[in-house]
């Protein structure tokens, strides 16, 4: 039998979703292929939440760090200025991402499990113009969870040039995101969080404002993650046309189409609340241990739980045994003080599988 696996990422799929990711392999232009991928795209419009036909969802093979690249390299000239919002390690290396393709970036950073304060924000986007700003919803490294609305909001208030530029990895599927509503420009997610997919797949959408910005911006330097190449592509399969730029993952595509139908088919805002309620109530019972959780409550994420311990290593090796997998901590400095735990998916949302009252019963027994 296999371990529970409550990382955040990857986690575990469905039955159903299992069994998409293994069909016999279709051509890549043939007309069973293309309504899979048609209609993956169009469920993913509903899932960001965007009610503007002029913006482009775009699904790639590769991880969601591919999404970083793919806005350093069509929305940025080199020299531009870049500002990050930083709630730790993903949203520190989506910074240095952006530096390779010679953007000046500014970081506003927070103290582990904190948020930058929004009149830090102003400030700072007044002092000089700013091509984008960066805002990692959920940093997975901390389990912190940033206010995009009111962030988004004075963005468009201040400074409405800049573009608006979401790390979704850890949110799209588990957190409530709006797209249109908030006025973001570009959001980056990957497969394998609560898309409830087999990792494999750099899935994101990005608005018509910004795509008329990158078609036209002639420093686009890369191949792969160039959106002249992409954007014609997806278009096409949306449209119900197989075309040809590199080849998709047939199977991970089938795979997501399926997840996204089980998404859309629970209630994307009845899944979002299930989510928030399933994490809620873990958090509670680990403090009725007596544990500090790293975020604050009013900034903590729903897909994941950061948590200090005694020992982390000797916790997640006592889960192991016990054949449940969790997550050790990354963010340098605290790393060797905290464990993470994914809630996300069908662990989250399906009550009948137990999956975090048994992780939490292991963890009331490992610390």
């Amino acid at each position: 039998m296999s371990d529970l696996l409550l990382i955040p990422g990857p986690i575990m799929v469905s039955s159903a979703v299992e069994e998409a990711a293994s069909i016999q392999s279709l051509a890549h232009t043939s007309p069973e292929f293309v309504k899979i991928f048609q209609g993956a795209l169009q469920k993913l419009r509903t899932v960001f939440q965007t009610s503007n036909a002029g913006d482009q969802p775009i699904v790639i093979s590769g991880s969601g760090t591919l999404g970083w690249d793919i806005v350093g390299n069509n929305l940025l000239k080199s020299g531009d200025s870049a500002l990050t919002i930083s709630t730790g390690f993903f949203s520190d290396s989506f910074a240095e991402c952006l530096k390779t393709y010679g953007a000046d970036v500014d970081v506003l950073k927070s103290e582990p499990g904190k948020v930058v304060a929004l009149d830090k924000i102003e400030s700072q986007l007044k002092s000089k113009k700013y091509q984008l700003i960066t805002l990692t919803h959920v940093d997975t490294s901390t389990a912190t969870l940033l206010d995009l609305p009111s962030i988004t909001s004075l963005v468009k208030k201040v400074s409405p040039e800049t573009f608006i530029i979401v790390d979704g990895v850890c949110s799209i599927g588990c957190e409530e995101f709006k797209f249109s509503e908030w006025s973001v420009d570009f959001v980056l997610t990957a497969s394998q969080k609560a898309l409830s997919c087999p990792s494999g797949l750099s899935v994101s959408l990005i608005s018509e404002r910004a795509l008329s910005y990158a078609l036209s911006n002639e420093s686009t330097h890369g191949f792969y993650a160039n959106l002249k190449k992409w954007i014609p592509i997806m278009k096409a399969y949306e449209a119900g046309v197989g075309q040809y730029f590199a080849t998709p993952s047939i199977q991970l595509v089938n795979a997501l189409n399926v997840s996204l139908g089980e998404i859309l088919s629970y209630g994307l805002e009845a899944r979002i609340a299930k989510n928030k309620k399933t994490s809620d109530q873990f958090k509670n019972n680990l403090k009725q241990l007596g544990l500090t959780l790293v975020s604050e409550d009013s900034n903590s994420a729903h897909g994941l739980t950061a948590v200090y311990v005694d020992q982390p290593g000797k916790v997640i090796s006592s889960l192991k045994s016990k054949g449940i997998v969790i997550a050790g901590g990354i963010l340098p400095g605290i790393k060797d003080k905290y464990i993470r735990i994914g809630h996300m998916g069908i662990s989250a949302i399906d009550d009948n599988l137990h999956h975090i009252d048994k992780v939490f019963e292991a963890i009331k027994e490992s610390i």
